[in-house]
């Protein structure tokens, strides 16, 4: 078993207030980065979200909550809290800096989109915290609903991560890359995950381990470029790539075509069933990206799931 010097540091706490551009809602960029209540990762309860970051072995808990309008309280206990930076936090998992100026502009030319960033303004695009946890998001997604992939990356991340029990809520770190490369496969498909999604993220993680997989790299590239690079790889095609780009680096200027999903999705909150998609992208540029995460709200919104503003 592999063991970590973090697990011997001690823990310690830092409180920090971070601003925020405005209008922002805590909730909303909460629900858009967990995308269902069954997450066990992030989580959102009474008003304040929570994760686990850093050594899966001896992670620390990242608290956030909106103490006022402009301003979140950013709230890290554990063995790295001195180390990560609040700001860089809020800005990256919570896009606390992001002006969404272009998507508004562009959705006010279509209504039923319009009067659902109306309703959701405030929420802004979050992004998974490493690389490692976008791609295996993005492939356990592949192809299936999106309430069976929660389903399976949840009976994974039980199966491999150890909890913690912080003010009441249990908490799950990601995996690291080394523990599924080290799973067995028969125990991987035990969790759901076909033969080809089991191939596709222990290709991942070893290319990570290895450094072939390079974030920092990857960070600086234009966003066609970065999809290029992406697609060199083991169970990145072009949608994951695009899905990677969105929730993982933040590249507003690209939506994830060919989802049959989000087809129906953008149809049924439309009421238009021949509405295509490629004209409502075009409408969005260079924020089209934005439209994955009101599609997101809207459907929430229709089920009663999340309350948007009137």
């Amino acid at each position: 078993m592999r063991t970590s010097p973090s697990t011997r540091r001690e823990r310690s706490v830092r409180e920090s207030i971070v601003p925020v551009r405005t209008p922002y809602r805590l909730d909303l960029t909460a629900v858009a980065l967990r995308r269902l209540s069954t997450n066990v990762i992030d989580t959102f309860e009474a008003g304040t979200f929570r994760r686990l970051l850093g050594d899966p072995l001896a992670p620390t808990t990242v608290s956030v909550e909106q103490t006022t309008p402009d301003a979140l309280t950013v709230r890290l206990e554990g063995p790295d809290a001195g180390a990560l930076d609040p700001v860089a936090l809020v800005r990256r998992l919570l896009g606390g800096d992001v002006d969404l100026a272009p998507f508004y502009a562009g959705a006010a030319g279509v209504p039923w989109l319009d009067r659902i960033a109306v309703g959701a303004r405030g929420v802004r695009p979050p992004r998974y915290p490493s690389l490692w946890e976008t791609i295996c998001n993005a492939i356990v997604y592949q192809q299936i609903s999106i309430h069976a992939a929660g389903a399976i990356l949840r009976r994974t991340i039980e199966r491999y991560a150890r909890p913690v029990e912080m003010h009441g809520v249990r908490l799950y770190p990601f995996p690291a890359p080394h523990t599924l490369l080290d799973a067995e496969r028969d125990d991987l498909r035990a969790a759901g995950l076909s033969v080809n999604k089991v191939d596709s993220l222990k290709a991942v993680a070893a290319a990570i381990e290895s450094g072939e997989l390079d974030e920092t790299a990857l960070e600086d590239l234009p966003t066609p470029q970065l999809v290029e690079a992406l697609v060199a790889h083991k169970g990145i095609g072009p949608w994951t790539a695009a899905v990677i780009a969105l929730r993982g680096f933040g590249r507003l200027d690209i939506f994830p075509m060919k989802d049959s999903g989000a087809t129906a999705l953008l149809r049924s909150l439309s009421g238009d069933p021949s509405i295509e998609v490629e004209p409502i992208i075009d409408a969005l540029v260079p924020q089209q990206g934005m439209l994955y995460y009101h599609l997101l709200l809207g459907r929430l919104a229709a089920s009663g799931e999340v309350q948007l503003s009137r």
